[in-house]
């Protein structure tokens, strides 16, 4: 009897240790693609929902699709309404990990056919780099998955004369929710919901619990699931909170439906698979999930207004994003790092256009002033990112990062040099491109208005040109006594300071481009070639 309770928790942990080593490696191999799915696909609660299915059943992880999507939230990559249909989906992805288990894991028992493969995958994981190395991994926690599960059968095999459904809560009201509790607890210890509904189906296909005690311990596993998003948002942004409060309101509402017709359910299905209680429970499992996702998709919008009431707070702050628990995951903290610096660049560019208006507005120097702290925030944030050796991509995201970090942080040094600004609207020759760039900046300064830095880019050369035919025309009126050289040394700091200023709007657009989520697949000089000039 102990020695297969020792058996059964070493299959457990094996199962554990497989499933984290796969969705790890299928999370590493997916991620570039994963994240700008996520990111794309997710401007509607449908589109979510199905973005959130389908991502959560290629990394086999419900917890890491909503650490993924919490992170995004707080990166201002997704507002909280889009992140609810991605919990929907997320719900239903997972589901597909008990089809595995019950499909392949207990019908056709591979942890023989495993145990070699392992060996080969191991040695291909030490033996190869990058992504052979990490397919390697993916399949080396798919072979401990399934020797985790024969090891479970074989322990539970053991003792089931002596663990049978009359050791367990029975089929009433106060069993059931017993059940449920115990259902939750185990996933929240062990923290994984794939396991533990693993265990279980091992236990039903042993006999060893009754359809209706393995759909009671279910609906603990989906509310327990919950534990692991609700633990990353603590300090987290309000909308980040939020996110996880939606998660656990849902999983939690769904629970409490599916129980209350938990008996005409597990008879239905008793009746449809009288000799098959494993497939029983995983449609169980599956059909529940699709039925709160499809009863919740036209209620998206009032539930949401009801969790934003129940988690009320300000207004984020700039640096909100830069959650330091999201250094574990370099391409969530630069997500944080990337959303953080165009909240910054916007303020800057909403201060000096309110100022290059044709009837001047208050000076910037101001509102600049208050960024430095939330300037020097996100320089702290950039220096703890870890770059993974070998990984081109996203070194080369992160130095368009620091790139994109320099270039705001010398314009917010330009934006309060207020000597210059005053002469730029006094002189006829600079005013037309000095409004032209306050224009430009206003445009940029709107919320989704730093997408393309074409525009900005045509116009920063333009102010080039002209500032130097401008430098010459200076010159030759002071040589011909028309201006004093106080008044040239006057024009030119308001040209250079135009001019510099433009650039640096440019420049940081252009790297807050090469720095979003989708991939980076040249060098950074490859791909600013035709800017190779200005971006030095």
């Amino acid at each position: 009897m102990t020695a297969d309770i020792l058996v059964l928790a070493g299959g457990v942990g094996l199962f554990l240790v497989g499933m984290e080593v796969m969705t790890e490696a299928l999370r590493a191999l997916a991620s570039r693609h994963l994240r700008g799915f996520l990111a794309r696909f997710t401007t509607s609660p449908l589109t979510g929902t199905l973005t959130g299915a389908a991502s959560t059943a290629v990394i086999q992880s419900s917890s890491a699709t909503m650490v993924t999507v919490i992170g995004f939230v707080g990166a201002g990559l997704m507002t909280f309404p889009q992140a609810i249909g991605v919990i929907y989906g997320a719900n239903v992805g997972t589901t597909f990990t008990g089809w595995i288990v019950a499909l392949l894991g207990l019908k056709l028992s591979l942890g023989t056919i495993a145990l070699p493969l392992l060996l080969v995958a191991v040695l291909a994981s030490l033996l190869t780099r990058g992504r052979p190395a990490r397919i390697a991994r993916a399949v080396t926690g798919f072979c401990l998955i399934f020797i985790g599960l024969d090891m479970m059968k074989d322990a539970v095999a053991g003792f089931e004369d002596r663990l049978t459904a009359d050791s367990l809560p029975g089929d009433s009201f106060l069993g059931r929710v017993i059940l449920v509790l115990i259902g939750a607890g185990v996933t929240v210890v062990i923290q994984s919901s794939s396991a533990a509904l693993a265990a279980t189906l091992v236990l039903l296909a042993a006999g060893s619990i009754s359809l209706g005690q393995g759909a009671a311990l279910v609906i603990g596993m989906n509310v327990g699931t919950t534990f692991t998003a609700l633990l990353v948002t603590i300090g987290g942004s309000r909308d980040m909170l939020r996110t996880a409060v939606a998660h656990a309101a849902y999983n939690i509402a769904t629970g409490l439906v599916v129980f209350a017709l938990l008996v005409p359910s597990v008879g239905a299905l008793g009746a449809l698979f009288p000799a098959d209680p494993t497939t029983a429970l995983v449609v169980f499992h599956t059909a529940f999930n699709v039925a709160g996702a499809a009863i919740m998709l036209p209620l998206t919008h009032p539930f949401a207004r009801l969790i934003e009431r129940m988690v009320p707070g300000r207004e984020g702050a700039l640096t909100d994003a830069l959650d330091h628990r999201l250094l574990n995951d370099p391409s969530a903290a630069m997500d944080a790092a990337r959303s953080t610096a165009l909240a910054i660049l916007r303020v800057e560019f909403a201060a000096a256009s309110d100022y290059l208006r044709p009837l001047p507005g208050p000076l910037p120097a101001p509102r600049v002033a208050l960024l430095q702290t939330p300037i020097d925030d996100l320089q702290h944030y950039l220096t703890q990112i870890r770059v993974p050796d070998g990984d081109s991509e996203i070194a080369n995201r992160y130095s368009a990062l620091l790139h994109l970090y320099d270039h705001l942080h010398r314009l917010a040094h330009q934006l309060v040099a207020e000597d210059a600004l005053e002469a730029l609207l006094a002189d006829p020759g600079l005013r037309r491109p000095a409004l032209a760039f306050g224009a430009a900046l206003r445009r940029y300064s709107e919320p989704d208005g730093t997408r393309s830095p074409r525009k900005m880019t045509r116009l920063a050369s333009l102010i080039a040109g002209r500032a130097r035919k401008l430098r010459r025309s200076a010159l030759l009126r002071e040589h011909v006594g028309l201006v004093s050289v106080p008044e040239v040394f006057e024009l030119t700091d308001a040209m250079r300071w135009l001019e510099r200023t433009a650039h640096n709007a440019d420049r940081a657009l252009a790297y807050a481009q090469l720095a979003e989520h989708a991939p980076v697949e040249r060098p950074l000089p490859d791909r600013l070639a035709p800017h190779a000039e200005g971006a030095r």
